[in-house]
């Protein structure tokens, strides 16, 4: 069983420790070490496409993590509110939109906004005074949609197993000392649950910087990180791309790690103990 269990963690992390070294390799080969060097990490972020989708990529994970940790909680908040019922439902749905596919997702969204862009185009078209009236089109806020929508159920789950282990003790004892519903969110939930709104911020932002799939149908001429890697490995994989990916993987790996450090709970110490 041991042996089994090396097995399946070499064939799942070796290859990824190949692309790491070879981000090292002095050379051009991909499948040939001959020294190493760290030239391709300052060749790469050197490259003016490169860093034009990176900034892409930030903005758009930054903006989908935003809303998605905004409405993400706000949907957490209201599920408890919820009878038995309802809120199985709706838990079941949001659990339903993490397990899709990214390719359905991708799908499906570009055809509803392909669908509502045939309906305000026109609608604006004829209102406008103007010659040149807006149009709805695909790009950044298409890309800021379908990855806030798809992160939103991530950040809902997170948020409501943080709620549901808080009870509802400490907000009943808020209401007998007569605190408005507001001043009772604001003092005593939001502090309870704001390391796994972070964690689900955290989580939504990876998940939107890595994601190929959805961008890829909705990105329009617009280039994130993962859709320029992905056009340059088609040219062939060089030590310049593997440097580019191992970048990413730290930065995951960090984030992920201060996620994982923000949702796990704090020891409540006893009434009456300093």
């Amino acid at each position: 069983m041991r042996a089994l269990v090396f097995l399946v963690y070499l064939f799942l992390y070796a290859p990824i420790a190949l692309v790491v070294l070879f981000s090292f390799n002095a050379g051009r080969s991909a499948s040939e070490f001959t020294g190493f060097s760290v030239a391709w990490y300052g060749k790469a972020f050197s490259n003016t496409f490169l860093v034009q989708a990176l900034s892409n990529s930030l903005f758009i994970a930054a903006a989908s993590a935003a809303l998605a940790a905004v409405f993400g909680t706000m949907a957490a908040l209201a599920i408890e509110r919820m009878g038995v019922r309802m809120r199985l439902v709706f838990e079941g749905l949001f659990a339903a939109a993490i397990v899709v596919p990214g390719v359905v997702i991708g799908i499906a969204t570009l055809v509803a906004l392909a669908a509502v862009f045939s309906i305000l185009n026109p609608v604006i078209a004829g209102i406008w005074p103007g010659e040149s009236p807006p149009q709805f089109g695909l790009g950044y806020a298409s890309i800021i949609a379908a990855h806030g929508l798809f992160s939103m159920a991530v950040v809902t789950m997170i948020v409501r197993a943080r709620i549901a282990s808080l009870g509802r003790d400490i907000v009943e004892a808020s209401d007998d000392l007569y605190a408005t519903p507001f001043g009772t969110f604001r003092q005593i939930v939001l502090p309870q649950i704001m390391p796994s709104i972070l964690a689900g911020f955290l989580l939504a932002f990876t998940f939107s910087f890595d994601d190929f799939i959805i961008a890829f149908f909705v990105a329009g001429s617009n280039t994130t990180l993962p859709i320029y890697v992905f056009a340059s490995i088609r040219r062939g994989v060089t030590p310049e791309i593997n440097a580019v990916a191992t970048s990413v993987l730290v930065a995951s790996l960090i984030l992920i790690l201060a996620a994982r450090l923000l949702m796990r709970e704090k020891k409540t110490r006893p009434l009456g103990e300093d």
